[in-house]
């Protein structure tokens, strides 16, 4: 199996595998909110973890972890307490959905047929939060983010940003006020992300029973998970460069494997290391059908097998028919070149059958 998924979930590092064994075994299962020795070694290591997850984002805030950056992202807009919220159009639908239960008149931001959301698009009046993720997991596109942010102070509003795709890639916002990140979109273990909350600013927690997680989110922690996120983080610290160049060297090579093909979304301002292309005719059933030796995406994976054609396609100006025929190809630090080739070979050879 050629993995090319990357936007969905990433591999488990084996520097996280290693970290979390011992969590995992006889001397490291304490409950780390317990008083003993064992419950203090774990808390200990959830905290080593959390300044390892913390040196990714930016100073003056602290990391609560969640489940994952869904929960980071509910904590966040509902544990605001605004009343009127403005969301880019092509936002993850843990931002979307969350963002219409809490307001159901959310304004919603347009983006241009590359996939950018304009800094100088205006902000309605009233506005208390506005969230724009900084890399779209969907075309790669990179957004502004710290534009968008000085807009929404300077409209009076709160500023949220999912770099669940960016983190431990680009500097996130520093500018923004709150933060959410996901630990397994970085090597990191599925069950796990944080939010990253601006000193000074007071959340209303959604999960009661315990206050465990600095009140904000009660229930028991898992050492485990959280040394498994903080040795991904620190970990893409470490690499950042060298994944950096390895990702641009496949872009470049998967760009001259799809001749033919219509790349969706900015080919400057995006994360390369996410390929969306579309070819005219194309019935992507079949495509995925035929080559099911290979894993990639239609689309994101909270909305595989919906059957809808993407809301981001749709918000670049697409028809249902055009973003019907798009597929989306995710590498990263574990991908090697040939690889690539020989999953560009046999798509091109089974998107020819499949027109």
């Amino acid at each position: 199996m050629i993995y090319l998924d990357y936007q969905a979930t990433t591999p488990l590092a084996p520097e996280a595998r290693e970290a979390m064994l011992r969590w995992l075994g006889d001397d490291g299962f304490a409950n780390p909110h317990s008083p003993h020795r064992p419950g203090r070694a774990a808390a200990a290591a959830m905290e080593v973890a959390r300044e390892q997850v913390a040196a990714l984002l930016p100073p003056g805030g602290r990391v609560i972890f969640t489940s994952g950056a869904t929960e980071a992202l509910n904590l966040a807009i509902l544990g605001c307490g605004v009343k009127r919220i403005a969301v880019s159009a092509i936002e993850h639908a843990a931002v979307l959905d969350t963002a219409r239960f809490a307001d159901p008149a959310c304004a919603v931001l347009p983006v241009s047929g590359a996939g950018l959301v304009d800094a100088g698009t205006p902000i309605p009046e009233g506005t208390g939060l506005v969230a724009v993720m900084q890399v779209n997991n969907e075309i790669g596109t990179v957004q502004p983010v710290e534009a968008l942010t000085d807009a929404a102070h300077a409209a009076g509003a709160l500023f949220l940003c999912d770099v669940v795709q960016a983190a431990g890639k680009l500097p996130p916002p520093a500018n923004a006020d709150m933060i959410a990140i996901s630990a397994h979109k970085l090597h990191g273990p599925k069950g796990i992300g944080a939010l990253w909350v601006r000193d000074g600013l007071s959340l209303a927690p959604l999960i009661h029973g315990g206050g465990q997680e600095q009140g904000l989110r009660s229930g028991t922690l898992s050492p485990a998970l959280c040394a498994g996120f903080g040795a991904a983080a620190a970990l893409c610290i470490k690499l950042r460069e060298t994944d950096a160049q390895h990702v641009k060297s496949l872009w470049t090579l998967a760009r001259s494997l799809f001749p033919g093909w219509t790349l969706n979304g900015d080919a400057d301002q995006r994360w390369r290391g996410n390929l969306n292309i579309r070819r005219e005719g194309l019935d992507v059933a079949r495509l995925m059908s035929d080559c099911r030796n290979i894993a990639f995406s239609a689309g994101s994976a909270c909305a595989s097998g919906s059957g809808r054609p993407s809301h981001v396609l749709r918000a670049l100006g697409l028809s249902d028919r055009e973003a019907k025929t798009a597929i989306r190809l995710g590498f990263g630090r574990y991908t090697r070149a040939e690889e690539l080739e020989r999953a560009a070979a046999a798509i091109s050879v089974a998107a020819d059958g499949a027109l």
